[in-house]
């Protein structure tokens, strides 16, 4: 159904909804809150728990066969390009060190393939790790030229790449990700914001719309995802994300969501017709609520924890005046053909 530059579109990452992430369990879930659009990340259509980017010609099949049985579209290919190291050194991590010719020859064109596997315009990715403890300024020019090149493939690929703004990476914060932007001054390149994830860096509130603000002129798409604990000791430091304990849906949190929300409204005419441009439906609000826990690579949040958030941000949306759409009588009519 198509939507007015006034509406934004929901979405969730459709892993975090299910316990035991099979495919109907987490499209069983998706269907029932009410979304017709969710990001691809973790499932397991029979033979195991596989990221989108290890499923193989029939698995692909078999899940898009169950997208069309649960009403379901892609809306990004919730990808981990970028979520390695810069430099081949050892720095107490546990992170990968690829190749950047090897990883944009094989993990980026895995990752425009999906993409177009899954008939979406959208990959979510990240700005690359640097040394564990040094200055993020210090990789800039490496990290743009990296991201430069991966928006290229996309761009050549008709695809969108969103850099997700998270702790310990180049784009640690809002500041960073927009000057990246900002340098790499490509089209099929757009930001992700995401309030928790500055958050658990030690960000107050009202940075965190500084932040929202910083990253505007290059936004495509928002995250959402709050975190009650603010704790500005962190600020600088690295993060523990297995340690996180404190996310809450997007009503509870210090994230200020209502003030985004009502600065979003101002942007979304304008936004949703520059990201029709390349193809992709809209602004969406892509539900990550981890609120029964998450880390560096993924969230849970059960059907009950899913459905909760989705009510939280239902709630913000109405308080701001924000136009959505979820599932109606109306919809069920229309797939029966009625």
């Amino acid at each position: 159904m198509s939507r007015s530059s006034s509406h934004v579109l929901l979405s969730a990452l459709a892993d975090e909804s299910a316990f035991e992430l099979t495919a109907v369990e987490q499209f069983t879930a998706m269907a029932a809150i009410g979304l017709e659009y969710y990001s691809l990340r973790f499932i397991d259509v029979g033979k195991g728990i596989k990221n989108v980017m290890d499923l193989t010609k029939s698995e692909i099949q078999k899940v898009r066969h169950l997208e069309d049985r649960y009403g379901l579209n892609v809306a990004s290919i919730a990808s981990p390009i970028g979520k390695v190291k810069l430099i081949d050194q050892p720095d107490g991590t546990k992170n990968k060190y690829i190749p950047f010719k090897k990883y944009l020859q094989k993990d980026v064109a895995k990752a425009c393939d999906r993409a177009h596997a899954f008939e979406t315009k959208l990959i979510r990715g990240f700005s690359f790790y640097p040394p564990r403890d040094q200055s993020p300024e210090l990789y800039l020019e490496q990290a743009v030229d990296q991201i430069g090149q991966i928006a290229e493939a996309c761009h050549r690929s008709d695809l969108t790449f969103g850099l997700e703004v998270e702790a310990n990476l180049v784009g640690q914060n809002g500041d960073l990700l927009a000057e990246i932007h900002r340098r790499v001054n490509h089209p099929a390149l757009v930001l992700v914001f995401d309030a928790a994830n500055l958050l658990v860096q030690g960000f107050s509130t009202r940075q965190i719309f500084d932040q929202w603000k910083a990253m505007r002129s290059g936004l495509g798409w928002v995250h959402i995802k709050d975190y009650k604990k603010v704790t500005s000791s962190m600020r600088g430091r690295h993060v523990d994300e297995d340690m996180l304990a404190h996310f809450v849906p997007a009503d509870c949190g210090a994230g200020g969501h209502a003030k985004i929300l009502q600065d979003l409204k101002t942007m979304l005419p304008a936004l949703t017709r520059r990201l029709k441009r390349r193809g992709i439906p809209g602004v969406f609000l892509d539900l990550e609520p981890h609120v029964r826990g998450g880390g560096q690579f993924g969230g849970t949040s059960g059907p009950d924890g899913m459905g909760v958030a989705l009510r939280s941000l239902c709630g913000l949306l109405d308080k701001t005046s924000v136009k959505y759409h979820l599932r109606d009588f109306s919809d069920l009519l229309a797939a029966r053909g009625m």
